[in-house]
């Protein structure tokens, strides 16, 4: 059995008391068969059951996410029950002397996406808060405008975002004084609380229930088209552009699609079988636009059509991707990566802030494994910067942000409007760049060119570390704190900086942070979702090929660091 599971008798009384309490018909025959089996000497039946049951789907700064099933280990209605119970009570804590905070709750096109925001609503109306369910299924951003918009005290969306098919999630946003930003500690440990008193109790029955949670209005959703058209409306030089698009099978069309209208840009070619919303994922692995083959449908299409550009959301479009031709590469295009479309839309930010004399208390903002390219456009354009610990639930609540981004394809660029990163907006000022350039008879390719030149040219890397063993990572997290890298292959190592002891004005993590004597950095880290131990690696050049070669020496360094270390 795996560590840490509790015996065969108390996970099968377990199992039985969460049947009793299961509203989903699914679920209960999912249990009861594998119960059943376990009673019958199934080993494998005992061991997927002590898989289920032997911990809680942990509640933390990201929410719930995880594998869709019965059990307490797994995304489910009494789960999402407890969660709800859990986070109502917390919000009427917080709420103090007002009578009825207002939750608002969206939700994708994932499997059960739409029933756990259903029963999230009608839980959130029992505790007697005032609960509003979106009108459909819409994206991430919109949840996160409704929140500020509709001056809620908490939102929900569920979601798993870019996870497998299989996953759905619980992401939690906090109004007031947090702005409309996913939660941060200790509002997490919190709500955990709630949540564990509620499961406590163990039977979601008895949770008080109403109907009377309210729709949204459509005009939620037309103020969040009107303001995301605004980002940047269609110059001159979108006129003929030739783009395609794809959803990923997620939920970002129908809402892009109205934006592109009011904002004036051409309508792209749409990947067909990619466009409308589909839990299934059928013509992806895995479906994150940076994972190999998650845009081969829409380089096909680009060809076909001959695109100038490529465009993807993410299922709940809070992130996107970037492709443009390239002739080097087999499928003739290249997908940019997420620093690359960082850097380009933080530099149109910056200007933007310059241009309009705004730069006082305006800063730009990226989380700590992203390019250091950011700090240099801020201080070129006299903003100021800020480096984050990952997530946008740091990089938001950077003081004076005009604009954020993480390299993991995140970017806020609009945050008057959303205060998490968002997919959508993104692209329209992706598109206002691209189509700016077209009215000087440049390109994508030539925007890119023109950062180095004005900027240096950076470069970045990851490695990623993959384990049986978790402890193996600590192992090596130890190895390097016990004794720092003098050199990484054959650039010296300058200094070390150990987040866990506190730099600057960062939260403590576990973090290394090791910069070299020729500028570049590595960082260390261990994988916040999975059992990786991860290294991101930056370097600045002279140019393109410079920067191109550094990198590779950097990484060949830092490989060969990681086999010494036995990793």
């Amino acid at each position: 059995m795996p560590t840490g599971a509790a015996d065969g008798a108390s996970v099968l009384d377990r199992a039985r008391a969460w049947l009793a309490q299961d509203p989903d018909g699914e679920t209960r025959a999912e249990l009861r068969a594998l119960i059943a089996a376990a009673d019958s000497g199934d080993e494998a039946a005992a061991a997927d059951l002590d898989d289920r049951f032997a911990a809680r789907l942990a509640f933390g700064t990201a929410g719930l996410r995880g594998e869709l099933g019965a059990g307490s280990n797994r995304m489910n209605r009494v789960l999402v029950a407890q969660a709800a119970a859990g986070l109502a009570a917390y919000v009427r804590e917080r709420a103090g002397d007002v009578e009825s905070p207002t939750v608002v709750v969206g939700y994708d096109g994932r499997r059960n996406s739409h029933v756990f925001a259903q029963d999230s609503a009608e839980i959130f109306a029992g505790a007697g808060l005032r609960a509003i369910l979106l009108p459909r299924l819409l994206p991430t951003p919109v949840l996160a405008y409704a929140v500020r918009h509709l001056g809620a005290a908490a939102g929900v969306m569920v979601t798993a975002s870019h996870n497998p098919p299989n996953d759905n999630g619980y992401k939690v946003y906090l109004g007031g004084a947090d702005d409309g930003s996913q939660i941060v500690a200790p509002a997490d440990a919190e709500i955990a609380a709630h949540i564990e008193r509620v499961a406590e109790l163990g039977d979601i029955s008895t949770l008080p229930r109403s109907l009377g949670y309210e729709i949204a209005p459509e005009s939620v959703v037309e103020d969040y088209v009107a303001a995301t058209a605004a980002v940047a409306p269609a110059p001159e030089g979108a006129s003929g552009l030739s783009w395609v698009y794809t959803a990923m099978h997620g939920v970002g069309w129908e809402t892009f699609s109205r934006i592109l209208e009011a904002a004036g840009y051409p309508a792209p070619e749409p990947v067909p079988a990619q466009v409308e919303p589909d839990g299934a994922f059928p013509t992806v692995a895995f479906p994150n636009p940076e994972e190999p083959g998650a845009m081969d449908l829409a380089f096909e299409r680009a060809r076909e059509v001959g695109a100038e550009l490529i465009i993807a959301n993410d299922p709940d479009a809070d992130r996107l991707a970037v492709a443009l031709p390239d002739t080097s590469t087999p499928d003739g295009w290249r997908r940019l990566t997420g620093n690359q479309i960082g850097l380009l839309l933080g530099w149109r930010a910056a200007r933007l802030a310059a241009e309009t004399g705004a730069t006082e208390g305006a800063s730009l903002a990226c989380s700590l494994v992203s390019s250091p390219g950011l700090e240099v456009v801020a201080r070129h354009y006299g903003l100021d910067f800020h480096s984050t610990l990952t997530g946008f639930k740091w990089i938001s609540r950077a003081p004076g942000i005009v604009f954020g981004f993480e390299e993991a394809l995140g970017y806020l660029v609009n945050p008057g409007t959303v205060r998490d990163k968002d997919g959508i907006s993104a692209a329209v000022a992706m598109l206002g760049m691209v189509s700016e350039a077209r009215g000087r008879s440049a390109s994508l390719a030539d925007l890119l060119a023109e950062f180095d030149e004005t900027f240096g040219a950076f470069a970045s890397d990851q490695i990623s570390v993959r384990v049986d063993d978790v402890s193996a990572i600590g192992r090596i997290m130890t190895a390097l704190r016990a004794q720092h890298p003098s050199a990484i292959g054959d650039v010296a190592v300058e200094r070390t900086d150990d987040l866990l002891e506190g730099v600057d004005d960062l939260p403590r993590g576990d973090v290394l942070r090791l910069w070299l004597v020729d500028g570049s950095r590595v960082i260390v880290r261990p994988s916040g979702t999975e059992p990786k131990l991860k290294l991101y690696l930056d370097v600045r050049g002279d140019s393109s090929d410079d920067a191109a070669e550094r990198i590779a020496a950097l990484a060949a360094g830092a490989r060969r660091l990681l086999d010494d270390l036995g990793a």
